[in-house]
């Protein structure tokens, strides 16, 4: 496949998972077939995106083989979005614990497995038992699926009506972010400050991987944006580069989440630009 046509399909799917309709079923299906491992990863989590949209049966039956996939990211998504299906997806419990339990499959995929695992293994056992979940917002009692709905996505429970509206405002405010990125690094990283590009540059003359403004989930119940992620050294690097009330607030929040969760954190300030890169390395030494 040219790469032209490879980016076409890609943004379609990705276009289709985030249309909430119903009708994008089969044409996702027939991009899950597709010979490009890009694309058919993007269609198995835009069908995860559309669960208690789609009709789930026919979904967990598209996404089911895609755990035998040849592409490990196309295994790891596909889990992923198997676990938004919740009791919908019970029969792939076995193939769930197969993937974990292989010695050679990928860390990041067994994370994905092991979540989907649990959700879908919670969802059934709420089914089962009539165990009581209720939404975190407006406390009305989930059914099963939605249970699931939400913990893929937000790690929280939420029923459908509060998942709508907590999605659009984690949507607006990921435009929002992305907006606000403005600066470009060499390496080609856009950035949102002067202080985020000294770091990304300092990082890539070092060759130390890193990646910038990806979401991870550090704490049960919270979910964070890192600036920076050395996963070469399991170390967060954090630029505070802000002195209002509101910012400070969440810095020490944020500051306190690490340390809750016994991740190495590396903070840099303003103060520090001059010598940006002498004052990582140092810092990042000390942690190794």
């Amino acid at each position: 496949m040219n790469i032209g046509n490879e980016r076409k399909l890609a943004a379609r799917a990705k276009e289709l998972g985030e249309s909430a309709n119903p009708n994008s079923f089969d044409e996702l299906a027939g991009l899950t077939r597709s010979e490009s491992p890009l694309v058919r990863r993007l269609a198995a989590s835009a069908l995860g995106k559309l669960a208690g949209i789609v009709a789930p049966e026919p979904a967990v039956k598209i996404l089911h083989p895609l755990l035998s996939d040849a592409h490990p990211q196309v295994r790891q998504y596909a889990a992923k979005a198997l676990g938004a299906f919740g009791t919908h997806a019970k029969d792939v419990l076995p193939d769930l614990r197969d993937l974990y339990k292989s010695p050679v499959e990928k860390d990041y995929v067994k994370r994905s497995v092991l979540a989907a695992g649990k959700t879908i293994r919670e969802a059934v056992r709420i089914a089962e038992e009539q165990v009581v979940h209720c939404c975190r917002r407006c406390g009305v009692m989930l059914a099963a699926d939605e249970y699931a709905r939400s913990q893929k996505a937000f790690q929280r429970p939420f029923c459908d009506h509060c998942f709508d509206e907590v999605f659009l405002d984690r949507r607006n405010f990921e435009t929002k972010v992305e907006l606000q990125k403005t600066i470009r690094a060499k390496d080609g990283t856009v950035v949102q400050s002067d202080g985020e590009r000294l770091i990304c540059e300092a990082l890539t003359a070092e060759g130390i991987k890193y990646r910038y403004d990806e979401r991870f989930r550090i704490l049960s119940g919270h979910a964070i944006r890192p600036d920076f992620y050395l996963p070469e050294f399991d170390v967060y690097v954090e630029y505070w580069g802000m002195d209002t009330a509101d910012y400070k607030i969440g810095m020490l929040k944020k500051q306190q989440l690490y340390q809750q969760q016994g991740k190495k954190l590396i903070s840099l300030y303003p103060d520090d630009k001059p010598r940006l890169r002498e004052v990582l390395l140092a810092k990042l030494e000390k942690l190794k």
